[in-house]
């Protein structure tokens, strides 16, 4: 099988899907007081990231156009992979440091807060994506589902742009943050379905 610049797309796309469900999944668990695995949580998650940058970062160079927003997937994906790393390494490490060590308990909320933060640009990069590939789509005539996403990625730049300026403890509830990036990673994967159907339609039609 060929990865040709239409299938590596789609890919991606299919990934960004795969991401977004799971994370509304272990979301909606966590809410719900049900207990699971975080381990095969956050893993599966890494493994997800890891192939994204793989194909996004192919599709930024075979892309003619949007090239911003594959850089903006690429990277958020490394982003991710860094905090998904953080969360699976050393959470437990300095938890443990910080139950046996007097005076060590700041430890793990340095690590937590540099999480966080790593988290909040990641999903500021999946916005930006969000409203590239929407703002493309609506050029090529997908106003619906393109102003949807465009909006999707606004919403999710500026909120996680206020929660890295003025941290976690500001006045943004920090879940704002994770649903945000959540519908704009929902939408964004849709819209790149959307815009590779279109570009088929439009190869057929100069046929």
């Amino acid at each position: 099988m060929e990865f040709t610049n239409k299938r590596t797309p789609l890919i991606a796309a299919s990934l960004l899907l795969a991401l977004a469900i799971t994370q509304a999944i272990f979301t909606a668990l966590y809410s719900g007081g049900i207990s699971f695995s975080r381990q095969y949580a956050w893993g599966l998650e890494a493994v997800l990231f890891t192939v994204l940058v793989a194909f996004a970062s192919a599709a930024m160079v075979q892309a003619k156009n949007a090239q911003l927003g594959w850089s903006a997937i690429t990277f958020s994906a490394v982003l991710n992979i860094i905090q998904v790393s953080i969360g699976l390494t050393l959470f437990s490490t300095f938890g443990k440091v910080a139950g046996a060590v007097e005076g060590a308990q700041p430890l793990i909320g340095g690590v937590v807060s540099l999480s966080f933060m790593i988290y909040y640009a990641a999903k500021l990069l999946l916005g930006l994506a969000a409203l590239v590939f929407g703002l493309s789509f609506i050029a090529k005539g997908g106003k619906a589902i393109g102003s949807l996403t465009a909006l999707a990625g606004g919403v999710a730049m500026l909120a996680n742009a206020i929660l890295i300026i003025f941290g976690r403890d500001g006045f943004l509830p920090s879940g704002v943050a994770g649903a945000s990036g959540m519908i704009a990673t929902l939408l964004l994967a849709i819209c790149l379905f959307s815009l590779n159907r279109k570009a088929d339609q439009g190869s057929i039609s100069h046929e």
